[in-house]
């Protein structure tokens, strides 16, 4: 009987929906599988896709799929759906609006919970990154659940960051002005067949445009796109190729981005939840005293996924 990790890696789809279960539930025998894949990963091309809520990710990201394996792709989806106030898992609406694609071999769907995270990823979404890399797919497409800071967390999971504005997005030009505009590989402004949309794409242009950009830098390009036009569809296609060859020479680079990123949020959660549990002795100790106990915490969480390997 071939093992989780062999199952995967020899594109057993049950495996990777069991792999990305243990995962999301935090079991400490992930960690070991983890381990067993981790030289496989780096294969997949990493896009995400990011925007306010009602911009038609969802529904971009379906037409996009479609586009890609017509183009003889193999894709995965994973979408940050925001969290049950009752259950606490994925609402599953970007699941169902995805219903309609052709669930064959060649494209995976998995919604998520965000779980109450402030930046419309989810915990442990690094490591299930890792295992749809895993599974020998071309693309693998991060939709989050789109809230203020998302933009700025995807952007270091994702090889390539599409932005997702609406026509009458006046609060995202601000945003752009504070910041949004450096992270973004690619605008798109979306239902482009409502009134505004060359009014917006001319605004984010203009935003654009302030930027200074080197000979050797990539300058993203503002697309518009409706569903309804599948040439809107293919161009935004071309344009995440464009910038895909582009960032291949600076893989290396990103990867120790991301690295960084994803211990540091290791980090962060298992000290949450350590100081969650902690009465008013702990707090009313010397500082110097804290940070020791927090450091033993965090010895202690190595040692015990270290046990689980």
């Amino acid at each position: 009987m071939q093992n989780i990790v062999e199952r995967l890696l020899n594109g057993d789809r049950r495996a990777l929906a069991r792999m990305v279960t243990l995962i999301e539930n935090e079991s400490p025998v992930a960690h070991k599988y983890l381990a067993e894949i981790h030289q496989h990963t780096g294969n997949a091309h990493l896009i995400g896709v990011t925007g306010a809520p009602g911009a038609g990710k969802s529904t971009l990201v379906t037409h996009l799929v479609r586009e890609l394996r017509k183009r003889g792709h193999k894709i995965g989806v994973v979408a940050v759906d925001p969290s049950s106030p009752f259950s606490g898992g994925a609402i599953l609406g970007d699941r169902i609006r995805m219903d309609e694609l052709d669930v064959a071999d060649e494209v995976f769907i998995r919604s998520i919970a965000s779980r109450g995270t402030s930046d419309g990823l989810a915990d442990n979404l690094p490591e299930m990154l890792d295992a749809m890399d895993d599974f020998d797919f071309d693309e693998v497409l991060l939709e989050t659940v789109g809230v203020g800071q998302a933009e700025y967390a995807v952007k270091l999971q994702v090889d390539t960051l599409v932005l997702v504005v609406l026509p009458d997005s006046g609060d995202m030009v601000q945003a752009m002005k504070a910041g949004i505009a450096e992270l973004a590989d690619i605008f798109v402004v979306n239902k482009a067949d409502l009134p505004g949309a060359s009014r917006m794409l001319n605004d984010i242009q203009r935003i654009a445009s302030i930027q200074r950009y080197g000979p050797d830098e990539w300058k993203p390009p503002v697309l518009l796109t409706s569903v309804s036009d599948p040439k809107s569809i293919e161009s935004l296609s071309d344009a995440i190729d464009r910038h895909q060859d582009w960032a291949a020479s600076k893989a290396a680079e990103r990867l120790i981005e991301r690295s960084r990123y994803n211990v540091r949020r290791i980090v962060e959660r298992r000290t949450a939840r350590f100081l969650s549990g902690q009465g008013t002795e702990f707090f009313e100790a010397p500082l110097e005293i804290q940070l020791a106990k927090i450091a033993t915490e965090l010895r202690g969480a190595s040692s015990e996924d270290e046990k689980s390997q």
